[in-house]
């Protein structure tokens, strides 16, 4: 038997009529054929494509941008150079005002030499420049030492006269300025000292003597010593 406390729910018309009970299956039905227009329009209606998402290359970040920057420059500095090699502008003044600020960092290149005037020049050295350069010197040959030339004193025509003896006088012998008649010699309180060692005391000295050799005429002091010829 149904419970009669159970709660119910009646519903009536003011009408009177009576509402037949809805079977479960044919609510079902009605309920499916009002989904299915909606479900054939959602069918219908085309989904827009979502945009595929393409993976751009990587390229990596220079790790000194700043040194890409002299390829502007370095353009910059040729089209200066060829402005400023002309010697004149001829560009209107208000574009010359406006470039200035950009030619400015070139000038101040130019003054502390980071930057040349000119191309790259070939300069052609000499023989010598070279062998120092190249570490090729000629060998250094020894001296030959003392060597004899012919000269005139006075009126004595003399065939091997020595030079180059070393010292820092001239040497003549005391017969030899009696022959050549030369009365006197200043006297002088040198001493000249020998490779032995010894020391010897020269007889004078005699001033101003002229000396030819070749063209050339010399005035020599000469330091008289008493010695053998």
């Amino acid at each position: 038997m149904a419970n009669r406390r159970g709660k119910c729910k009646v519903i009536t018309l003011r009408s009177g009529r009576v509402v037949e009970e809805a079977t479960p299956g044919q609510s079902n039905q009605e309920e499916e054929a009002a989904r299915e227009p909606e479900t054939k329009k959602e069918q219908e209606t085309p989904t827009p494509s979502s945009p595929k998402h393409v993976l751009k290359p990587y390229v990596p970040k220079a790790p000194y941008p700043q040194r890409l920057k002299n390829d502007g420059k370095d353009s910059q500095f040729s089209r200066f150079l060829e402005i400023f090699k002309k010697l004149h502008i001829n560009i209107p003044f208000a574009e010359a005002l406006e470039q200035m600020s950009l030619y400015a960092k070139l000038l101040k290149e130019f003054m502390t030499r980071k930057r040349n005037w000119g191309e790259k020049e070939t300069i052609v050295l000499t023989e010598e420049s070279s062998a120092i350069i190249q570490k090729k010197l000629p060998q250094k040959l020894k001296d030959l030492g003392s060597f004899q030339i012919p000269c005139i004193i006075g009126d004595m025509n003399i065939e091997k006269a020595l030079c180059d003896l070393g010292a820092s006088i001239n040497l003549m012998s005391l017969a030899m300025m009696k022959r050549m008649k030369i009365e006197e010699a200043k006297p002088t309180r040198m001493a000249l000292q020998l490779a032995d060692r010894t020391f010897k005391f020269p007889h004078g000295v005699v001033e101003d003597l002229l000396v030819k050799v070749g063209k050339f005429i010399f005035p020599a002091d000469f330091v008289v010593l008493d010695m053998e010829e």
